[in-house]
């Protein structure tokens, strides 16, 4: 198994059998938790092969982000309708990750965070930040329909590679952490390109990590999987930053050929519905 594999199984395997059992009244769902878990990755491009994942989708959601729009019709709509149920009647959604990294809090936190590694490589100050203590959290979701679940990264550049550290409060694990670690690994590929360095090490650290009750079956079918796929690559190229910024749609088709050329998995697990 590639690493990603092998360290999501232990993961599911850990929750499965070591995570608290709890009712969350948000949902109305029955969930097992590990609180603080992380995964640390820096061999190959980590994408489930355990499972099918939609390339396409986390490839538009990145693209989406660096453009800093908060309005999915302006581009990651025309790839998946994931975001209609996160949408306001305006059409925007105001907790929208790219806008919050580039516009929401006065700076362009993405190009200021690009300047700044180029001017002082070596710094620690390299933070990003999408949460808004002003209205997310704290009793105060339900006056929108969506709130950050990776609401800080940090990024280093060590040993002439970028390292990538994404702090998530609440992750899905059957549905929404494969999907969110190839999203940061994305990120990662294209701003070490951008940057002129290689990628490093990605660590995705998840303070709730739990699996629904209506995904238990699905989380115990994963676990009695095993392949041998080989490692995936990926390779982005220094103009792929300029070119999200512009809203390339073709960059979506360009990246998404590149790792399907790789990506041998093994069936979807049937059946999994996402808890909203």
């Amino acid at each position: 198994m590639t690493q990603f594999d092998q360290q999501f199984k232990d993961a599911i395997l850990r929750i499965m059998n070591q995570g608290f059992e709890e009712y969350n009244e948000r949902t109305g769902h029955s969930t097992k938790i590990i609180p603080g878990l992380t995964f640390e990755l820096d061999q190959g491009f980590p994408l489930l092969t355990l499972r099918k994942i939609p390339i396409k989708i986390f490839v538009a959601e990145q693209i989406w982000y660096i453009m800093g729009s908060q309005k999915p019709d302006e581009f990651v709509g025309k790839f998946t309708k994931i975001w209609d149920a996160f949408t306001e009647q305006d059409g925007t959604i105001p907790a929208a990750y790219g806008h919050r990294w580039r516009s929401a809090f006065g700076r362009d936190q993405l190009g200021l965070l690009i300047k700044h590694l180029e001017d002082s490589p070596g710094s620690r100050h390299g933070v990003v930040i999408t949460w808004d203590p002003r209205e997310d959290g704290l009793g105060n979701p339900e006056t929108k329909k969506n709130v950050p679940c990776p609401y800080t990264w940090t990024a280093n550049i060590i040993g002439n590679k970028l390292h990538i550290h994404s702090i998530v409060r609440s992750n899905d694990m059957m549905l929404g952490c494969p999907h969110d670690v190839a999203g940061f690994a994305l990120l990662q590929c294209i701003l070490a390109a951008r940057l002129g360095v290689q990628p490093g090490k990605l660590t995705h650290s998840i303070s709730n990590a739990h699996i629904y009750d209506i995904h238990y079956e699905h989380a115990w079918e994963l676990v009695e999987r095993n392949n041998t796929h080989s490692p995936i690559y990926f390779e982005a190229q220094p103009e792929y930053f300029a070119r999200a910024e512009q809203g390339d749609e073709s960059l979506v088709y360009e990246i998404v050929d590149k790792l399907e050329k790789q990506y041998a998995p093994m069936p979807p697990i049937k059946g999994m519905k996402i808890v909203l």
